[in-house]
C-alpha cells in the first residue's frame, strides 16, 4: 500500500523515480507527487490521481536536478487531493518527506507542533514527520530523524530528503517495508523489489526500527538508537523483464499463464521420484524435528487464506496431523491453546502482509516452531520465522493473485507429503504416485490454458450478472472461496463461494434464473471416496437446475452427466484429490479475468485493492 521511490546518482532523477513510480502502481493509490533537489533548491510536482496527471504536470512545470523522490498514495488520513499528496513539506520548504503507513499519535504531536509555531497545511499525518524532522533539525539529517523517532509512534516506513543536507537520501523503517538498493555512484530506495530490478539485483531489506543514510558513496545503516549496523545484501534472482508484461496486455493474464513454470520452478529439486523421497532440505528443519509434530495451524490473509484450508485437507488426509486455520488478521485477538508439538505455518506472498507478520511475533514468542512459506527473500517474514519455503513464483504484479497461490499450493503438497514419508502414513506406492502426479501436473495446467478460448467466449454470457455463486465440497470449497473472490475483486461482481453440501441451509432461497452457479466437480477417478464426492455434487448440480439456476461446472473431460447437466462446462485432466484445486482454479481465474475486461473493469489495479497489505 503507497508506493516510495528515491534516488541519488548522476543521472536525471525525474524518469527514473517516474518509472520507478510506476512499476509500483499494483500497490494501489489515489494520488502521486514527486520532489527533486537542485543546487539545494527543493521543487515539488503533485496532484490527485493517476500517474499519468503527474507526468502531464510535468510536462508543463518540468523540474530537473540531482536527487530526489516520489510517492503513489492510497489516502487514510486526508481525502485523496493535491494538498494531501505525498511528498510533504516542513514550514520553511526546505525539509520532504514520502511516507507509507500510520503515525498514531500524530494528533497530539501535531497540536504541540502548532502550539510551537509550526504551520500545517493539509490534513495529513504525514506533515507531522516533516515538521518534526524540521523542530531538530541541526544540519544533520539522519540526526533530526532519529531524534523525530523518539517521538513518533505507529507503524510507518517513510524517505526524507533536505535541501540544507544535500546529496543524501534517509530511509526509515518501523513496520512498514522498505529496500536499498546500490550500485557504484547511485542509491535507490522503494517500497518493493520490482521498481529496483532495472538497476541492481543487490538489495538491502530495512529491518525494524532501522535507518538507512543513502548517497552516492554507499550506504551507512543504523538503528533506532543511531548505533551503526553492517548492511547485509541479498540478491535477488528475478529477471526484470520477468516484472514486464511481456506482450500480455495485463500483467494478470501473463501471470496465469506463467503459472505451468512457476510450478515446474517451484518443485524444481525439491522431490526424488528414484527414491520416492521430498527434499526439504533448503527448508532448514531437520527430520527429527519434522517427526515431532504433532498439530500444525496454518495462519494466512486473503488469497493465501484459502490456499491454508486447502493445505489442511493434503496434511490432514495426507501425514494425518491435526490442522487447524485461522485468519492472521484474527488470531492476535485470541488466546489460543496450543498443544505441544505444533508446527505453526504462515503463508503470505510478500512476506510483508502487517497481520501476518504480527501474528508470526505472536506465536514466536511462545516458542512454537514456525515454517514460513513466501514468494520474496530477505522479506520481513523470512526474518521471523524459524525455517522458511520458497515459492519461487517470480514478481507477482497484478493485485489479484494467481502464480502466488497455485505455488503456495505446490508448497503444501510438498510439505504433506514430506511429513507423510516421515511419520510412514504412505506406502510407497502411494507416496511414487503423489509425486508421479506432480511431474505431471504442468502440462496439465499448460492444456487448459492452449484451450481457453472458450472460457472468453463464456464469458460473454455470464459478465452482466450481478451475483454468482461458487460451491464445491471437501478440499475444492476453498477453490470455490477463491473463485469468488477473484470475480469480486477484478469484475465488482457480489460472489460468494460456499460448501455446496450447505446449500440448503440457505443459498438455496437465491437460486433463480439469474443466478450462475459454478460448481467445482472434478474428482480423482482412482480414488472412491473423490468419486462419491463428484456424485454428490452432481446431485448439487441437479439441484440448482430444477431451480433454473445457470450452471457453469469444472470438471473431469467426457464425464457425460456433467456435461448434459451443465449450461457451460470446464473440462480438465483429472490427477488426484490434492492437485485437482491447482488445476481448478485456473479456469476460474480466466473466467473472472474476462468477465472484468468485458465490464471495462481496471485488472492489474482494482478499486480500493493493494497488493500487499502492509497496514492494518
Amino acid at each position: 500500500m503507497c508506493g516510495i521511490f528515491g534516488y541519488i546518482g548522476p543521472r536525471d532523477p525525474v524518469p527514473i523515480i517516474m518509472g520507478g513510480l510506476k512499476s509500483l502502481e499494483y500497490r494501489g493509490y489515489d494520488s502521486a507527487g514527486i520532489a527533486i533537489i537542485q543546487d539545494q533548491n527543493l521543487q515539488v510536482r503533485r496532484c490527485s490521481g493517476k500517474l499519468k496527471n503527474l507526468e502531464e504536470l510535468l510536462a508543463k512545470q518540468p523540474i530537473t536536478g540531482q536527487f530526489g523522490l516520489g510517492h503513489t498514495r492510497w489516502a487514510t488520513h486526508g481525502r485523496p487531493t493535491e494538498e494531501n499528496a505525498h511528498p510533504h513539506r516542513d514550514c520553511k520548504g526546505r525539509i520532504v518527506v514520502a511516507h507509507n503507513g500510520i503515525i498514531e499519535n500524530y494528533l497530539p504531536l501535531k497540536r504541540k507542533l502548532i502550539e510551537e509555531g509550526h504551520k500545517f497545511t493539509t490534513e495529513t499525518d504525514t506533515e507531522v514527520i516533516a515538521h518534526l524532522i524540521e523542530k531538530h533539525f541541526d544540519g544533520s539529517l539522519e540526526q533530526a530523524v532519529l531524534k523525530a523517532l523518539t517521538q513518533m509512534k505507529g507503524l510507518f516506513a517513510f524517505t526524507v530528503v533536505s535541501a540544507d543536507d544535500p546529496q543524501k537520501i534517509v530511509a526509515v523503517r518501523e513496520g512498514a517495508p522498505l529496500i536499498v538498493g546500490s550500485v557504484e555512484g547511485e542509491g535507490f530506495v522503494a517500497s518493493d523489489i520490482p521498481a529496483v530490478l532495472p538497476y541492481t539485483r543487490s538489495i538491502l531489506f530495512l529491518d525494524e526500527h532501522e535507518v538507512a543514510v543513502v548517497s552516492r558513496d554507499g550506504i551507512r545503516l543504523f538503528d533506532s538508537s543511531g548505533k551503526p549496523r553492517t548492511p547485509k545484501f541479498q540478491h535477488i534472482t528475478w529477471d526484470p523483464i520477468m516484472a514486464e508484461k511481456g506482450g500480455y496486455k495485463h500483467f494478470m493474464l501473463k501471470e496465469i499463464y506463467e503459472q505451468p513454470t512457476a510450478i515446474s520452478n517451484t518443485v524444481l529439486g525439491r522431490f526424488s521420484l528414484d527414491t520416492n523421497t521430498v527434499h526439504l532440505e533448503d527448508v532448514a528443519f531437520s527430520n527429527d524435528e519434522w517427526k515431532s509434530f504433532r498439530n500444525a495451524r496454518i495462519l494466512a490473509c486473503g488469497t493465501s487464506w484459502h490456499a491454508a484450508v486447502a493445505g489442511k485437507y493434503m496434511i490432514e488426509s495426507l501425514a494425518r496431523l491435526s490442522v487447524e486455520v485461522d485468519y492472521a488478521s484474527e488470531y492476535r485477538y485470541r488466546n489460543p491453546v496450543i498443544p505441544p508439538d505444533t508446527l505453526f505455518i504462515f503463508i503470505t506472498q510478500s512476506g510483508e502482509t502487517a497481520d501476518t507478520v504480527f501474528a508470526q511475533r505472536q506465536v514466536r514468542d511462545t516458542g512454537s516452531k514456525i515454517l514460513t512459506i513466501t514468494n520474496v527473500v530477505g522479506s520481513m517474514t523470512t526474518r521471523v520465522a524459524d525455517a522458511v519455503l520458497y515459492t519461487r513464483a517470480g514478481p507477482e504484479i497484478g493485485v489479484a493473485s494467481t502464480k502466488a497461490f497455485t505455488t503456495q499450493l505446490a508448497c503444501l503438497y510438498l510439505v504433506a507429503l514430506h511429513l507423510s514419508k516421515l511419520h510412514g502414513t504412505l506406502s510407497e506406492a502411494e507416496m511414487r504416485k503423489a509425486l508421479t502426479d506432480l511431474v505431471e501436473l504442468p502440462h496439465k495446467m499448460e492444456i487448459i490454458l492452449e484451450n481457453a478460448k472458450h472460457i472468453e467466449e463464456m464469458s460473454k454470457a455470464l459478465f452482466r450478472h450481478r451475483d454468482f455463486l461458487f460451491l464445491a465440497r471437501g478440499i475444492h470449497f476453498p477453490i470455490a472461496l477463491e473463485g469468488a473472490l477473484k470475480l469480486k475483486e477484478l469484475s465488482y461482481i457480489h460472489a460468494e463461494g460456499y460448501p455446496a453440501g450447505e446449500m440448503k441451509h440457505g443459498p438455496n432461497a437465491l437460486i433463480d434464473e439469474n443466478l450462475p452457479v459454478v460448481f467445482l466437480a472434478a474428482y480423482d477417478p482412482e480414488s472412491p471416496d473423490s468419486h462419491q464426492r463428484y456424485e454428490k455434487v452432481l446431485n448439487n448440480i441437479r439441484e440448482v437446475k430444477s431451480r433454473d439456476g445457470i450452471i457453469v461446472s469444472v470438471g473431469n473431460e467426457n464425464e457425460n452427466d456433467l456435461i448434459e447437466s451443465s449450461d457451460h462446462f470446464i473440462p480438465l485432466s483429472p490427477t488426484n484429490e490434492y492437485l485437482l484445486p491447482i488445476l481448478e482454479v485456473i479456469p476460474l481465474q480466466l473466467l473472472a479475468y474476462h468477465c472484468a475486461v468485458r465490464r471495462g473493469c481496471d485488472i492489474d489495479q482494482p478499486r480500493n485493492l493493494a497488493k500487499s497489505v502492509t497496514v492494518e
